[in-house]
């Protein structure tokens, strides 16, 4: 069962990588913006709670090719896009004061509000 999923993942390479790399964005950025807009806590745990689904996809997909010994420098780097959205996603539960406080920070900084 597994080697069909893991074939899958590794035939399928390109496709999984161009729905994921932008889903990862998309969703954790979404998750940003309504811990900035200070929503409740449910929607934001919603949000984290779809959001962290294509992160650990991606994990798992790259464990595929670490599996069959691939070690390049996108593999690295999609587990780091991964990782970096998943760390993201948990300080927005975990710590949604100060990430809001952060974000609205750097928000007016640019702005120059």
């Amino acid at each position: 069962m597994f080697d069909l999923l893991f074939e899958f993942s590794r035939a399928n390479c390109m496709s999984i990588c161009g729905f994921l790399v932008p889903a990862n964005l998309l969703l954790t950025s979404l998750t940003m913006v309504l811990v900035a807009l200070l929503r409740p806590q449910v929607q934001i745990r919603q949000a984290v709670v779809v959001a962290c689904i294509p992160a650990l996809v991606m994990v798992f997909h790259v464990f595929t090719w670490f599996a069959v010994g691939v070690v390049m420098a996108p593999t690295f780097i999609l587990l780091f896009l991964a990782g970096t959205c998943l760390a993201i996603n948990f300080c927005a539960i975990a710590y949604p004061q100060s990430m809001a406080r952060f974000l609205r920070s750097g928000w007016f900084f640019v702005v120059g509000n």
